[in-house]
């Protein structure tokens, strides 16, 4: 059975009770990647088929909307204030450039606007301008998303009440391997502002990064951790690592495409009710490794010739890619 075109342009369904859902454990998610390559595959695609249009990609933009000068040490991130990255710190983007920024990219197929801003977390301050920016985005017909860091008490209730549809706050990798990627804050931080967001009914969206040196087994707890969330996460971006000069990260080995192909299936079959979302590092990508990722089960992906602060394919490549593979935007 497939969901119709209407049906995707709606809310994602809710997932089932916590009582109704399969606990992941990592060995089990292992056991997923470990299977022969075209068997996961194939699993990943009929898991698909049960709950999505096979031939639909939901299509978002991601703007940074406050570049540079973040206090966190995030180890891949350009926009650290501890790395020397040649980027320049920008202020808070006015909001009629972001609006043209939102309209542009609802002019060339986008559903979902996302904005990105370069804080440990904002500060009150900081957050009402934003509020702003939700609701005049909300207006153009867009569903909107911000990721600002950490939220502390009360502003999640804020976001909701300007109509936010999505937070993004990635989980970004294994538990047992997050303090050699970042030191500054800790895993659970990242948990607790997701219960907040979670709490005042936004949706939430959290992924993570591969390829930052971790290995199968930590692969497979990002993938289990973020499948036994209380709630799954309705959008799940899965990022393959920009190697960034001036970032600890840089010179880091590359993923073999084939492994990225399975933390995505791994992802559709833990996660079937989610959008599985190609985010970073696409760029980087063949058209031949997209299409895999999108038979093993990908249906969502940032559309638009930047991502925050490192480049993503152009709208016309999509679009070739889109009328070649027989796939439709929603």
């Amino acid at each position: 059975m497939t969901m119709t075109s209407a049906a995707l342009d709606r809310q994602p369904p809710a997932a089932p009770a916590t009582a109704e859902r399969k606990r992941w454990t990592v060995a089990e998610v292992q056991a997923l990647f470990e299977q022969p390559f075209f068997d996961l595959v194939y699993r990943a695609q009929q898991v698909h088929r049960e709950h999505f249009d096979p031939h639909a990609i939901q299509r978002s933009t991601l703007l940074s909307i406050k570049t540079g000068g973040c206090s966190e040490d995030c180890g891949y991130c350009s926009q650290s204030a501890r790395h020397d990255t040649g980027l320049e710190r920008e202020r808070l983007m006015a909001l009629e450039q972001v609006l043209d920024n939102a309209r542009a990219a609802k002019a060339r197929g986008a559903t979902r606007f996302c904005m990105g801003a370069a804080w440990r977390g904002p500060k009150d301050k900081d957050l009402e301008p934003v509020l702003k920016m939700v609701r005049e985005v909300k207006k153009l017909g867009l569903q909107t998303c911000v990721t600002l860091g950490m939220l502390k008490d009360g502003q999640a209730e804020q976001l909701a009440q300007a109509g936010l549809d999505y937070y993004n706050h990635n989980l970004d990798t294994a538990p047992d391997f997050y303090g050699q990627v970042i030191t500054t804050h800790s895993l659970q931080d990242r948990l607790d502002t997701l219960d907040k967001v979670r709490g005042v009914g936004i949706n939430v969206c959290s992924g993570g990064i591969v390829g930052m040196g971790e290995s199968r087994p930590q692969r497979a707890a990002l993938i289990a951790q973020l499948a036994n969330l209380p709630t799954p996460p309705e959008s799940v971006p899965i990022n393959n690592l920009v190697q960034i000069p001036g970032t600890p990260l840089a010179g880091a080995g590359q993923l073999d495409p084939f492994e990225f192909v399975r933390t995505i299936a791994a992802a559709r079959i833990t996660m079937p009710r989610s959008f599985v979302r190609l985010s970073a590092g696409r760029e980087q990508m063949s058209d031949e490794l997209q299409a895999l990722c999108f038979m093993a089960g990908a249906n969502s992906m940032f559309y638009g010739e930047r991502l925050l602060t490192t480049d993503n394919p152009d709208a016309d490549r999509d679009d070739r890619l889109f009328e070649r593979l027989g796939l439709r935007a929603v």
